[in-house]
């Protein structure tokens, strides 16, 4: 009789029955899932790659540690801070980064991750479905629909380089997101830019044709080994003007708002897909103390805000193997690739044309992602309350497109369009409360889309050992 560990019904959660080389293979599966992704953020921000691995593996570490060992869960770049940066440390038109401000937008991430704390307190507290009262779909949902569209321009600027490449990566990353099965559905992004920087060498560095050519100056240069932290790139070396320090602070934390109810539904999709209540055990005040904190200590040293992947929990359907100790193995995996400056120099030679391409599909999701929410919270338009809030938060976020600036002790402070948005949009709700709003309901939305979107994945499955 064979001793081959079968995939039952409920799936595995101890992966070690699977024996070390199996365990491996699946955390670089993990650790290959969240790649596109994760890298892409420091390509449209400017912040360091290496940085970005090196935190997305210590912060799902971190996490880890903080939930007792119990959640599945990958945390790597979150999208939904590059409108904040955008506004804070905007790249030039050729792609170089804002390196003097870039800093002071960490900074202001770094206090956002530490509003997780705050919420994580108060529903240790009082429970969760009070504080959801707070933040109901109606608010959140166009901010996050504002962030989507506010990017829109980047993403069309940086495809001016090369429309066709651009056209290449937006292409593949639809049909493989629309046609793919198993693994190619779960890793559009990574695969649509693999496919494009292919062409960019074929076309440009083979065929001869020079608008698409890649330049690997850089990679040549660069060494196999080094350090992935730069002190000039951190908060603690890079922030020295208060007013600027606190416009960052004011312009990234309402955005923590739109982040904190996406980690709710993450985990409630990992719970759906484990089968195991996570908001209960260890608690959704754990989890949230998890992401937070990984998020303040990434933005410290230059990196990315750190979110859970809804990749990573598309592999745990995929693989039916809900031990955490392969996810933890992804993130050693990241932090080995962080120490490889080579490897950096690779993922910096990708093209913006590229990069533009994939940011029409991204910018896209984040905006529809905000309908997604209103949608399936059921958020009555008929309402004039509601209405009046969504209309006032998108018309701030777009239209107020150099924010407010005012002057507090001799320093200049910025409010940017997006923050005033949230901020206008919380106060409204506040004086306009919804009388028969469902906390329970709106929780559950996005835990619904995400496990709609999981299903569908298992059903194209069937994964042996």
């Amino acid at each position: 009789m064979s001793n081959k560990p079968k995939v039952g019904k409920d799936g595995i959660y101890d992966a070690r029955q699977l024996g070390t080389p199996k365990m491996v293979v699946l955390g670089f599966q993990h650790m290959f899932a969240m790649f596109g992704a994760t890298v892409t953020v420091p390509l449209l921000t400017g912040l360091s790659i290496s940085t970005t691995l090196l935190f997305a593996g210590l912060g799902t570490l971190l996490f880890h540690c903080l939930t007792k060992f119990k959640v599945p869960a990958f945390l790597g770049s979150s999208f939904a801070f590059l409108g904040g940066y955008a506004a804070v440390a905007p790249m030039a038109k050729d792609g170089t980064p804002n390196i003097e401000m870039l800093p002071y937008a960490c900074l202001g991430v770094a206090c956002a991750g530490l509003v997780y704390l705050i919420l994580a307190a108060l529903i240790k507290a009082v429970g969760i479905n009070k504080i959801m009262k707070l933040f109901p779909p109606v608010v959140t949902g166009p901010i996050i629909i504002a962030i989507g569209l506010g990017l829109a321009p980047s993403a069309v600027n940086n495809c001016k380089n090369n429309w066709w490449l651009a056209v290449v990566a937006l292409v593949l990353v639809i049909v493989f997101n629309i046609f793919g099965k198993g693994m190619i559905k779960i890793i559009p992004i990574l695969l649509g830019i693999i496919g494009a920087y292919l062409t960019a060498v074929i076309v440009g560095n083979i065929g001869g044709v020079e608008s698409f050519a890649i330049d690997f100056t850089g990679v040549k240069e660069a060494a196999w080994i080094g350090f992935p932290i730069e002190w000039s790139s951190t908060v603690f070396g890079g922030v020295h003007d208060s007013g600027k320090a606190i416009s960052a602070i004011i312009a990234l934390v309402p955005i923590s708002i739109a982040t904190m109810m996406e980690h709710i539904g993450d985990i409630s999709a990992i719970s759906a897909t484990c089968k195991k209540n996570y908001i209960q055990d260890p608690g959704l005040h754990r989890t949230l103390l998890g992401d937070g904190l990984a998020t303040t200590l990434a933005s410290l040293f230059g990196a990315p805000a750190n979110t859970t992947y809804g990749e990573n929990t598309g592999v745990l359907a995929l693989s039916k193997v809900y031990d955490p100790r392969v996810v933890r193995i992804a993130a050693y995996f990241a932090m080995a690739f962080s120490f490889c400056p080579k490897f950096a120099a690779i993922i910096e030679s990708i093209p913006g044309a590229v990069v533009g391409g994939i940011s029409f599909v991204l910018y896209g999701m984040i905006s529809a992602i905000g309908v997604r929410n209103v949608v399936e919270a059921k958020v009555d338009f008929s309402k004039a309350r509601n209405t009046i809030i969504a209309a006032v938060i998108l018309v701030v976020a777009l239209g107020l497109t150099g924010g407010i600036t005012f002057t507090v002790g001799g320093h200049n402070i910025t409010l940017t369009a997006l923050a005033v948005a949230s901020i206008a949009g919380i106060v409204l709700n506040l004086i306009f409360p919804e009388k028969d709003f469902d906390p329970e309901k709106a929780f559950n939305a996005d835990a619904v889309s995400k496990q709609i979107e999981l299903e569908k994945v298992y059903e194209s499955l069937i994964v042996t050992f």
